[in-house]
């Protein structure tokens, strides 16, 4: 099993898999918002449930207010909480600007490199991941560091927080949680291959999907399997809820949407042509599924049958995962622009030139959109 484990892992690598209420998760997951606040933008996908959903409007045309040079290419998506800006960089600092400014507030030092872990914001304390295999708790306010866990790989799954627990997935091919307080291990789930998913928490248990081709469902309380589905290769991205559903893309170049009580395939979308990985993780509103692929497309699937409604050509890979505001999708393309597209039609209303990759998605809180690029700009729109 264990060399099952190191040779997914070398694959992996390989094929450069991530594999390469308003305060959403401190509260119970039952509890938890289905779509993040007009005010905060606690973590990675806005919510536990990993909608990529938000209440705000932006308006048709944003304005670019400020740019933070980090240093090193920002791949990590921000967290935005009471005014403040939270993202990590492969300088490998956990960095803190005020939303209004973009002034630096404080900066905290990892192990190594952030890389696509996205730090979680709860209860006043910042969680996030390191490519050293670190995972590191921090105090919002002055960036203190309250305590760190060491895994046995590099992390670069981002951090759910519900009630006491904090979970992550690990290059390691497991996955943790940890009590908020201490960092001290509650459990741990092994899998036979790295874990890049994020997970997205409902009735009490966590979904993830991982590089050894198994979509799991484990209990929050004891990391218990409660549900399994062969999803039959490798995945990177992280699972959004809606419902007893969801979606994610693979690197068979499929899109599969997933019954969770029945536990199996509603269906697979494959385009005719374009036959490329999906690492980035979908949205869901309006009854579309919304993912970027390596295709260069953003593409929108209808979610009952997994039938194409829509697509958008960029001209390069999309790693970003797109986020749903109004009636708009916003997100970014290593082509180096950040897109605005019509929901119901996939026609482009705006862009921006960064010009340099935008591998990072956005997030939205109290009238800005916030997004890095891997030159190490931190751009802030309003």
């Amino acid at each position: 099993m264990r060399l099952l484990s190191i040779g997914l892992l070398a694959l992996a690598v390989v094929l450069g898999v991530g594999c390469s209420s308003d305060q959403p998760g401190t509260g119970s997951s039952e509890e938890a918002s289905s779509t993040a606040s007009n005010s905060n933008w606690t973590q990675f996908r806005g919510d536990p449930r990993l909608t990529g959903l938000v209440e705000a409007k932006l308006p048709e045309k944003l304005t670019l207010a400020w740019t933070y040079e980090a240093g090193d290419s920002i791949e990590s998506s921000a967290a935005i909480v009471d005014g403040v800006v939270y993202v990590g960089s492969q300088s490998g600092y956990l960095i803190a600007v005020e939303l209004e400014t973009g002034k630096e507030i404080w900066k905290y030092k990892a192990t190594e490199a952030i890389g696509e872990s996205s730090p979680t914001v709860s209860n006043g304390v910042v969680f996030v991941g390191d490519l050293a295999g670190i995972f590191h708790a921090v105090e919002a306010a002055t960036g203190k560091g309250l305590w760190t866990f060491e895994a046995e790989a590099e992390i670069r799954s981002s951090p759910v927080v519900v009630e006491d627990r904090v979970l992550f997935g690990s290059y390691d091919g497991n996955f943790y949680a940890l009590t908020v307080s201490d960092g001290k291990l509650a459990w741990k789930v092994s899998t036979d291959g790295p874990v890049h998913s994020t997970a997205s928490i409902a009735k009490d248990i966590a979904h993830f999907a991982g590089c050894d081709g198994v979509f799991r469902g484990v209990r929050l309380s004891d990391g218990k399997e409660v549900i399994r589905v062969v999803a039959g290769a490798y995945t990177g991205s992280s699972p959004p809820l809606a419902g007893e559903f969801t979606y994610f893309g693979t690197f068979d170049n499929e899109v599969l949407g997933v019954n969770l009580v029945d536990e199996t395939i509603n269906w697979r979308y494959q385009h005719p042509s374009r036959q490329f990985p999906y690492n980035s993780s979908a949205a869901v509103a309006d009854g579309k599924v919304i993912v970027g692929g390596r295709d260069k497309m953003i593409h929108a699937l209808d979610m009952k049958t997994g039938e194409e409604i829509w697509n958008y050509r960029t001209r390069a890979r999309v790693e970003s995962s797109p986020v749903v505001a109004g009636s708009r999708v916003y997100v970014g393309s290593n082509d180096g622009k950040l897109y605005v597209l019509g929901l119901s039609s996939g026609e482009k209303l705006w862009e921006f030139e960064a010009g340099a990759p935008l591998s990072a998605s956005v997030a939205i809180a109290s009238g800005y959109l916030v997004i890095g690029d891997q030159d190490g700009r931190l751009y802030a729109f309003k």
